[in-house]
């Protein structure tokens, strides 16, 4: 684990590392605080915010690219998801809050072929169910984990997706990626008969 001090902008996101993240920069401490990061070329922290505060686990972001400007300094960016970190502590000497962090690694595991061979096919399944297509190849293939890019996917809540963030073991994001699709999909695929039966009756119920 590396540790670092870094800006931290909490959102109700969970941000996966390799994933990206379209990000539109609208209040000042937050205007300013993208400023710094592009100045110095440093990453800022995304972190999933709650009501008792902000998760203990977020992932680092880098500004890949500045979409649009404004006139008024609000801007549109594209950022990507870097690294895993834990917040040790919290500091508000800024406008905006920052952290000391530790990066956080995995542990070595690939997960097992037969369990990727089926979170693939129910991805595909939900995915086709919620958007109407299939996922393109580009969308089923992981920049640095397979789950992580599923899982930013597909509309997950954030709890679960939090967990997913802080487990240190591909295999272990798998098998609870697969239980929770495997529940899902069933679910998905009643209330798409639902609202196929509903669209056919003619009228609306009242």
């Amino acid at each position: 684990m590396s540790a670092a001090r870094i800006p931290l902008f909490p959102l109700e996101v969970v941000l996966f590392p390799g994933t990206p993240l379209p990000l539109h920069i609208f209040e000042p401490r937050y205007k300013l605080m993208v400023r710094r990061c592009l100045e110095n070329h440093e990453v800022f922290g995304v972190i999933l915010t709650r009501s008792e505060g902000i998760a203990p686990v977020g992932c680092a972001a880098e500004v890949v690219q500045i979409v649009k400007k404004y006139e008024d300094g609000r801007m549109d960016i594209l950022t990507v998801g870097q690294s895993a970190y834990r917040v040790s502590e919290v500091f508000d000497e800024q406008p905006y809050l920052e952290g000391a962090v530790e990066y956080l690694e995995d542990e070595p595991s690939a997960g097992n072929a037969e369990t990727q061979r089926q979170l693939l096919s129910l991805y595909e399944q939900c995915h086709t169910i919620i958007y109407g297509r299939a996922p393109t190849s580009s969308e089923a293939q992981a920049a640095v984990s397979f789950t992580y890019r599923i899982a930013s996917e597909l509309p997950l809540d954030l709890d679960f997706k939090q967990e997913l963030l802080e487990m240190r073991a591909e295999s272990e994001r798998q098998n609870s990626l697969l239980e929770r699709l495997t529940q899902w999909l069933p679910q998905l695929t009643y209330l798409e008969r639902a609202r196929g039966k509903a669209g056919g009756n003619g009228h609306a119920l009242r």
